[in-house]
């Protein structure tokens, strides 16, 4: 539950966007903080702790990519939710965007209905998460703390960005069970939240390259599943 207004930072170089997002969020009874670009954003994100960041991608002095993986790299601000926006609409963008670790993506000019739908079902989502059973998962060298949002494998804590956690903490809430793609974007992402096909292979294998290729197996045509 959040204490008060729900706090949303919009940046954005173009300051008629940032005029408009602000207005229409308003309106629906967020708190918005405003930033001109990457570098502003994680100053301002380390001091308002927003529940999400809506951020452009190409900006002057830091861009949107840079500025989310800073963001990400960061205790008090690695659990905030990222929505990209961007006039490039190639899918390559896309991936690029969720590799450095953002949830979600509207390619500009944006609508605001779709970008109210899209944000508040990550908020709803991030809600529903917060208080998961069990909150911690033992498999050995493998330790899962759903509460705390900390991985530990093989006695070293690693970082995970929000949605590699949670991917991981759904596959291994039922061992040897195989999820279909459609299962783990729903329960994951979210069924209101629109996601490129290759979502869950960028996520899958970024979680792969820290658990040394183990844990997590593809089944060929089905989808993915955890075998500790």
């Amino acid at each position: 539950m959040f204490k008060g207004l729900p706090k949303v930072l919009v940046v954005d170089d173009e300051q008629d966007i940032l005029e408009i997002i602000r207005h229409s969020l308003a309106k629906e009874g967020f708190e918005v903080h405003i930033a001109a670009n990457g570098a502003q954003a994680v100053e301002q994100a380390k001091k308002i702790k927003p529940e999400i960041i809506i951020m452009d991608v190409m900006m002057p002095v830091m861009d949107g990519m840079e500025a989310c993986r800073q963001l990400k790299g960061f205790p008090e601000t690695q659990n905030i939710p990222v929505i990209f926006l961007t006039a490039r609409s190639e899918e390559f963008a896309e991936l690029a965007g969720f590799e450095a670790g953002a949830d979600d993506y509207i390619s500009k000019p944006v609508r605001n209905r779709v970008l109210l739908s899209r944000l508040k079902a990550i908020l709803r989502r991030r809600n529903t998460l917060s208080t998961p059973e069990p909150e911690k998962y033992d498999f050995g060298n493998l330790k899962i703390d759903r509460e705390r949002y900390v991985v530990e494998y093989d006695g070293k804590t690693l970082q995970f960005p929000r949605k590699e956690f949670e991917l991981l903490s759904f596959l291994a809430s039922r061992p040897g069970r195989v999820f279909s793609r459609d299962e783990i974007l729903e329960n994951v992402w979210g069924n209101e939240v629109l996601v490129v096909d290759r979502t869950i292979d960028v996520h899958v294998r970024k979680i792969r390259e820290k658990l040394d290729d183990k844990f997590i197996y593809t089944v060929k045509g089905v989808g993915y599943k955890f075998e500790s």
